[in-house]
């Protein structure tokens, strides 16, 4: 087997050591995240359907 570069282990231990929370990662700030893009969709629909006269369609979260 090929050894890995010299630069793997330090990268490794970096991204273990990285505490970042990102939007899209499982948990409340995911529920929260989804609840407001979905919000922004359904606000942005209801806005749409009103400047065209088209009727407003319910979306199934």
């Amino acid at each position: 087997m090929k050894t890995p570069p010299r630069w793997i282990k330090p990268l490794l231990a970096e991204a273990a050591a990285c505490k970042t929370k990102l939007p899209w990662e499982r948990g409340l700030r995911r529920a929260a995240f989804v609840v407001r893009r979905t919000a922004t969709a359904t606000a942005t629909a209801s806005a749409t359907a009103s400047a065209t006269g088209a009727p407003r369609i319910a979306r199934s979260a």
